[in-house]
């Protein structure tokens, strides 16, 4: 399996040592990073407190803070806390917490033994994607060492919904790796954590970050990044036609250095944050600072750390279309902006870049991302409401085009990276169709009706929770018109 390629702009924390070795095993790791400090559970909280240590998964809330909210359950109820190491990144633009878990385990692991030990845990469980290298990695990393107490891998399927916390914690206990339909804390424990213990979650970058914190301490921790965000940080950077590359950098680096060296260009736009991000002009791409205050008032979000840019030579249009869709189809079906707004707002896209759509249909596809924002069960239809309201506008000249005339002209060459086809998809026979309307009267989550009758899309991608519906609109179909095709 092909291990992500590393690269590095100043101060190598997290990447030490990925330039002689594919892969630190326990031996390597020792020669690579100085023996780990011990530390209690005061100190423990008061270094990383002093060290500014953020979740580096996306929301970036304080560690501390979510450390101190799950030990006070703890310390009510008596139950001692689980630690949990979230690797379950189901970001197609997203390698880093792969390449930790795949080529330096130790290093994540460390700040995992770290905190089991100084807050007393009863267990860690690593979450990775199932067929991801960390698969194979952690397991081998667990057996190398002694650790606090009992420690565990469990495989979730790679699916984007996976590696939302609840998610991957309904995965541990058992559950559908979905979004709990109620939002609850998973330091709480009795609703949201592991055996309804108190639980600790943070993504790998985090637990890797911990344990550089604690052998370098606060003050040569933040000798790099910025005074709010202090240390490195990982981004994966996406090139057309090759491999990903894991990045680290200092918290606040201009982002057009980053591309330089990774010899991109921005092109017609660069997405930062990955498909809950946003996308960026290429003239304020370049001086944009990547870190969560910097980033922040370009309207846009450092989030997972994913980058792509988008070469001049394909549609935008058709490019975004392809990954609404998938976004659509990877919710969990749980709330109505991902049953219904994600859907519509995906086919509105798609007849975008068709050159097919209405003028209606842009504000028609803006209301429901609108909608969507902020409703529902979990982050799902924010992050991908912010992806496509951005992309919107960055590309406004290419939706007037779509829009007023037969579209760019170039065609999309896949750049945005997603995974192979998996699932099913409905395809609708247009020989055969004769513009009953049965079909959406059956399975209204996934098939819309132009102003004629007909339905507005020939290819329509199929979530898990919408299979039921799909196969009952083949059955009932009265020109037989629909047919339920499986990939992967």
């Amino acid at each position: 399996m092909t291990l992500p390629e590393v690269r590095r702009l100043d101060s190598a924390r997290l990447t030490a040592g990925l330039d002689h070795h594919q892969r630190l095993d326990l031996a390597a790791h020792t020669d690579v990073h100085p023996p780990l400090p011990r530390s209690d559970r005061d100190g423990l909280l008061a270094l990383a407190e002093a060290a500014g240590l953020s979740g580096r998964g996306g929301a970036g809330f304080p560690f501390a803070r979510k450390a101190r909210a799950a030990l006070a359950t703890a310390d009510r109820t008596g139950a001692p806390p689980v630690i949990v190491v979230n690797g379950a990144e189901g970001e197609p633009a997203s390698a880093k917490d792969k390449m930790l878990l795949a080529r330096s385990p130790h290093l994540v692991l460390d700040g995992a033994a770290l905190a089991a030990a100084a807050f007393g845990a009863e267990e860690i469980v690593v979450g990775v994607a199932a067929g991801s290298p960390g698969e194979l990695s952690v397991p081998a990393a667990l057996a190398e060492r002694e650790l606090p107490c009992p420690a565990r891998t469990v495989c979730v399927p790679e699916r984007f919904v996976s590696g939302e916390s609840g998610a991957l914690i309904r995965g541990i206990n058992g559950l559908p790796v979905a979004p709990a339909p109620l939002k609850a804390r998973a330091a709480d424990g009795a609703e949201g954590g592991v055996r309804r213990r108190p639980t600790l979650l943070s993504n790998a970058e985090t637990w890797a970050q911990l344990a550089i914190a604690a052998r370098l301490g606060p003050d040569a921790y933040a000798a790099v990044g910025t005074a709010d965000e202090p240390g490195t940080t990982l981004l994966t950077v996406n090139r057309p036609a090759a491999g990903p590359l894991v990045v680290e950098v200092p918290a606040g680096t201009r982002l057009g250095p980053v591309l330089d060296a990774c010899g991109l260009q921005p092109g017609a736009g660069v997405l930062v944050g990955g498909y809950h991000g946003a996308w960026l002009r290429p003239q304020d791409a370049v001086d944009a600072l990547l870190s969560r205050a910097g980033l922040a008032g370009l309207g846009a979000t450092l989030g997972a750390g994913a980058i792509v840019t988008l070469p001049d030579d394909t549609c935008p249009l058709g490019e975004i279309a392809q990954v609404a869709a998938w976004l659509a189809a990877e919710s969990a079906g749980q709330c109505g902006p991902c049953k219904r707004g994600l859907p519509h707002a995906a086919e509105a896209l798609a007849l975008l870049a068709a050159a097919a759509a209405e003028p209606t249909v842009l504000e028609d596809a803006r209301s429901a991302l609108g909608a969507a924002q902020a409703g529902g069960a979990c982050s799902h239809p924010d992050g991908t409401a912010r992806f496509l309201l951005t992309a919107l506008d960055v590309f406004a000249e290419d939706v007037e085009i779509h829009l007023t005339g037969p579209g760019c002209g170039r065609p999309a060459r896949g750049v945005l990276p997603l995974p192979p086809a998996q699932g099913a998809r409905l395809e609708v026979d247009w020989s055969r169709c004769t513009g009953h309307g049965l079909c959406a009267v059956l399975a209204p989550d996934l098939i819309r009706l132009g102003p004629h009758g007909y339905p507005t899309s020939t290819t329509v991608p199929v979530a898990p929770w919408q299979e039921h519906d799909a196969r009952r609109l083949v059955s009932q179909c009265p020109a037989l018109a629909v047919r339920l095709r499986r990939h992967g």
